[in-house]
């Protein structure tokens, strides 16, 4: 459930090229304009982006800017996670535990803010190091979305945005969905949890 990249290096006039795997269907954001998708089709994408999430964690790789525009659904429905360009390479998890995993490759200094407003987790918007548990976060952040139709943290500015990622909790499940399961809510909760 991760974009396979063939080749990488700089053409015959010096610019650099991605060779990808060609992707037919859209992005998870353009599915998501027509409103919340159904329960069971939101579950199947979500089982999907964590098998893929999986991966990367193993591999000792955190996206750090996972959000809707960066899922693609294929024309036979299935996910893709794009654009590890703010991806962290960490120490690959021996002992299961990727909180403590240190880092082998820093691109970013501490204190920068890297993410997209709106899927960042706390201690992305406070600058601080991202790990496996961000995009745990970012993942709930678009899980909530696919189930509700609405984004799980909005604010006027980016500011309020990040404002309400460290401060609020997102309305219950159940408020802005029809029908959503407890243990679907439980999840997305548990994912969100600060």
């Amino acid at each position: 459930n991760i974009l396979s990249i063939f080749d990488i290096g700089d053409g015959e006039s010096g610019s650099p090229y991605v060779v990808s795997e060609l992707l037919e269907g859209e992005t998870l954001r353009d599915r998501l304009r027509n409103g919340p998708l159904p329960t069971r089709k939101a579950i199947e994408y979500a089982l999907q982006t964590a098998r893929g999430l999986a991966v990367a964690h193993e591999k000792g790789i955190v996206h750090r800017d996972l959000k809707p525009e960066n899922l693609f659904i294929t024309e036979d429905n299935r996910v893709k996670i794009l654009d590890f360009g703010l991806a962290k390479l960490t120490a690959p998890e021996s002992n299961g535990n990727g909180a403590d995993a240190p880092t082998l490759q820093a691109v970013t200094e501490p204190g920068l803010i890297m993410g997209t407003v709106g899927y960042m987790a706390p201690e992305q918007v406070r600058g601080k190091p991202a790990d496996q548990r961000s995009d745990i976060f970012a993942f709930g952040a678009i899980l909530y979305e696919m189930v509700s139709g609405k984004r799980a943290f909005h604010g006027e500015t980016a500011a309020d945005t990040m404002s309400a990622i460290l401060k609020e909790d997102v309305p219950e499940l159940a408020e802005t969905a029809r029908n959503v399961p407890p243990g679907l809510d439980r999840i997305v909760r548990h994912c969100l949890e600060k």
